[in-house]
């Protein structure tokens, strides 16, 4: 028998609750039945994005939301500032020239996070900036990003929006959307949310509603303004992705039942344990700064074959974890501990790659990691 553990950064595990639950037999989007559990899992989303302001649920992927936030706000030839720090960051940058904006970044080593100043200078010195784009946390290099401080930066600015990509960051981190000055906050539903991929998720400010009279982008299926109109009557512009829905109002629940304070220390703590874990092993972190609470990287030794490893260790022991992208490809690992992960799939995850890596020839004590991670958690089991 091999078990499988999905330990990667994204999808992550579904609890078994909501997959029950999205089994169900199928109902009509256009009926009231549906309208209700929309209207219940639109306002259960505020809270954890931080948000007075409706959150609009798309059937797509992340990227979706990346997208819809440009072309929704923005217009061909504008000025914008990406922070330009790993995949993702890229991403942006991909994003906002496909749509003929003029493109300005802060061009940051994979692993490290922007400093606020960063972010001003580039303000004062480009007062004509219309838009920051920026990762809350960078899944590709496992680092997090100053956002809280960065938003009061921006929030000075009449006319220019803080719009963040808070993919591996909402859910896991307390995030204060209005208090913090974020203008546009987009999330993934095969993230924290605990679902298969297949929803966008994003909130715009009352300045953001202002940009959106003057965008002259070209969109129909992500047209924010019909698609916010046709949620605030419970319903969607476009078929919706029901059963992936009716999911997001099973892990609403089970989020609350946690309680959402406790759903941000055990992201902290497993992080911690895994950093604190990995670093006994004997690894260096990937990021530098402010290391992410959704997933942790650390850097290969060199000639080590990452790719190979992560590929063994998913066909042939059942463990996923990611490895790195373009440059990163092969010379790093990411271990998730994001969703439905408590500690002991944090032990499990330590453990698995004490054992894994001594099979692939390097020199790691096993037990090393574990030990410290079992010191972590001991006074936190609630026994």
């Amino acid at each position: 028998m091999l078990k499988r553990y999905l330990l990667s950064p994204g999808p992550t595990p579904v609890p078994e609750k909501v997959l029950l639950d999205m089994a169900m037999p199928m109902i009509h989007h256009r009926t009231s039945e549906f309208s209700n559990i929309f209207k219940e899992v639109r306002e259960g989303l505020k809270p954890i994005f931080g948000t007075r302001q409706d959150v609009l649920i798309l059937a797509g992927s992340g990227t979706a939301a990346m997208e819809a936030a440009v072309v929704n706000t923005l217009n061909e030839g504008d000025k914008v500032l990406v922070v330009n720090a790993g995949k993702f960051g890229k991403r942006w940058v991909e994003i906002a020239t496909t749509y003929g904006l003029d493109v300005i970044t802060i061009d940051i080593e994979w692993g490290r996070s922007v400093k606020p100043d960063q972010v001003e200078s580039k303000l004062i010195a480009h007062p004509e900036i219309k838009a920051v784009l920026v990762q809350a946390s960078e899944t590709s290099t496992t680092a997090y990003h100053p956002i809280e401080e960065i938003g009061k930066i921006v929030s000075l600015r009449d006319e220019t929006l803080l719009i963040v990509d808070g993919i591996t960051s909402v859910g896991v981190y307390e995030t204060k959307m209005d208090e913090w000055g974020i203008d546009i906050l987009i999330t993934g539903s095969q993230k924290a949310f605990m679902l298969p991929p297949g929803l966008a998720l994003i909130a715009l400010s009352e300045k953001a509603w202002k940009f959106t009279e003057k965008s002259r982008i070209p969109k129909f299926y992500l047209n924010l303004k019909k698609e916010r109109k046709s949620q605030l009557e419970n319903t969607t512009s476009w078929t919706p992705a029901v059963s992936l829905i009716i999911g997001l109002k099973s892990v609403l629940e089970i989020m609350n039942k946690e309680g959402l304070p406790n759903v941000y220390k055990r992201h902290a703590l497993c992080a911690e344990a895994t950093r604190k874990g990995l670093m006994a092993m004997g690894f260096e972190l990937l990021a530098k700064d402010i290391p992410s609470n959704s997933a942790t990287g650390i850097v290969l030794p060199e000639g080590f074959d990452g790719g190979k490893f992560v590929k063994l260790m998913r066909e042939k022991a059942g463990l996923t974890f990611a490895g790195g992208q373009d440059h990163l490809k092969g010379k790093i690992l990411r271990v998730s501990h994001l969703g439905y992960h408590d500690f002991f799939d944090t032990i499990i995850a330590l453990s698995s790659l004490e054992i894994g890596f001594s099979q692939f020839g390097l020199k790691v004590e096993l037990g090393a990691g574990v030990k410290v991670a079992e010191e972590i958690f001991k006074n936190h089991l609630g026994v």
